[in-house]
């Protein structure tokens, strides 16, 4: 156990808790998440756009929320909207036991969205707070694969618990979040910056906090018009992927959980290593290896013959995204002025609930209208595109970010 300690005392208290929620908290979520479609499907008598419908009110509840909690982080601290955040969403998923109606339905998920849009923007901004920057990609990496420590069992479990009852899966994620908050409660302090606190507490007694003028924080609105393709495809994944599917197995949620597992399985056995291996290398070429990687899955999903092949895909998905998430988070924290962090990572993040939003159901039109087959393949061609844009972009931010960088020193 002693090469556990260098490990250990490598990451702040902060981190680590981090991990062990993170963990907890998305175990308990996957076994949700790839059936939570399929639990509403069922709900509303095999209404897949109605459904579709339903599950898009989450992210677009995000993305309204979204940069006032990126704002609120950034003038009342990290901690109390994590805390809050955690809580709102435990009540959202043990809602789900009992919620009969399309109404409650509805407001479960409206009310998931609002959780979801406090925690991201105060967590991420949190990282930036206590890692020097040579470390975030590394910690960033670390949180992913911690994600994906739950994601590898989840699935299959939940399958089996899917199958059985899903309130089972509902209760127990419900009791992780609550115990996630605990945790930040007890062991996790406050990472907000003295000063920066302390403008607030002055701002706010004038009722005048830092105004952000979008206008002036043009690079970041593209680079997140420019990660659309990538998020779009994670939609399609979670809500399309297995109705095509459907169309090609017999047992097409077996063949579904055992993808997302191996998906899981990989990150967790690599990701650190990738993470630091692209290190070496200029952010913007990583970023734009990642998305090659993962227009080449969505030609794979739509057009893979044999199971094997299908494997292969998701292989290529999880190279990608293990590519993608570390240094793209790491390029926004860069970028981000101390005193918006809150709102960079918010702002970046709303790519997330525009396609979130109206992601399943131009997905399920999609669907219905071309077939799997084309409209996988329309979004490769869409991340090609994406992917050259936001290459230009993530180049144009880290080298201004580095010049500004070098004439604060120099000054």
């Amino acid at each position: 156990m002693l090469w556990l300690q260098p490990l250990i005392a490598r990451y702040d208290t902060t981190i680590w808790i981090r991990v062990i929620g993170t963990i907890l908290t998305t175990f308990a979520g996957f076994m949700i998440r790839p059936f939570l479609a399929f639990y509403l499907y069922d709900r509303m008598d095999g209404n897949l756009i109605l459904a579709a419908m339903v599950t898009s009110l989450q992210p677009l509840t995000s993305i309204i929320s979204g940069y006032f909690a990126g704002s609120l982080s950034d003038r009342y601290g990290r901690k109390p909207l994590m805390i809050a955040a955690l809580a709102i969403e435990a009540i959202s998923m043990g809602g789900y036991i009992w919620a009969e109606s399309l109404f409650t339905f509805a407001a479960l998920t409206i009310l998931n969205g609002i959780g979801a849009s406090l925690f991201w923007p105060a967590a991420s901004a949190q990282i930036t707070d206590v890692v020097p920057e040579d470390k975030r990609s590394e910690v960033f990496a670390l949180l992913h694969t911690a994600l994906n420590l739950g994601a590898a069992a989840g699935p299959l479990i939940g399958v089996a618990i899917y199958k059985m009852n899903p309130a089972i899966a509902f209760g127990l994620c419900s009791c992780m979040l609550f115990v996630y908050a605990l945790l930040i409660l007890w062991k996790v302090p406050e990472t907000l910056p003295d000063h920066i606190r302390e403008q607030s507490h002055r701002t706010a007694k004038t009722d005048q906090a830092p105004k952000m003028k979008l206008s002036e924080h043009r690079t970041l609105i593209w680079m997140t018009l420019a990660a659309v393709p990538v998020s779009l495809l994670y939609s399609q994944v979670e809500i399309i992927l297995p109705q095509h599917l459907r169309t090609q197995y017999t047992d097409f949620l077996s063949v579904f959980a055992t993808l997302m597992t191996i998906n899981g399985a990989l990150v967790v056995c690599c990701q650190i290593a990738i993470a630091k291996f692209a290190e070496r290398f200029p952010a913007h070429r990583v970023i734009l290896t990642a998305y090659l990687f993962l227009a080449c899955v969505g030609f794979g999903y739509g057009w893979a013959p044999s199971f094997l092949l299908l494997v292969l895909a998701e292989a290529l998905f999880t190279i990608g995204e293990m590519l993608y998430g570390p240094q793209i988070q790491k390029a926004i924290s860069i970028m981000a002025p101390e005193e918006y962090r809150g709102r960079y990572f918010a702002i970046f993040g709303a790519n997330w609930g525009i396609t979130g939003t109206i992601g399943p159901s131009v997905g399920a039109v999609a669907f219905k209208g071309i077939g799997g087959a084309l409209w996988f393949s329309l979004l490769g061609l869409l991340l090609l595109v994406g992917g050259l844009f936001q290459f230009r972009f993530v180049k144009k931010a880290t080298r201004a970010a580095a010049a500004e960088s070098v004439q604060s020193v120099t000054s």
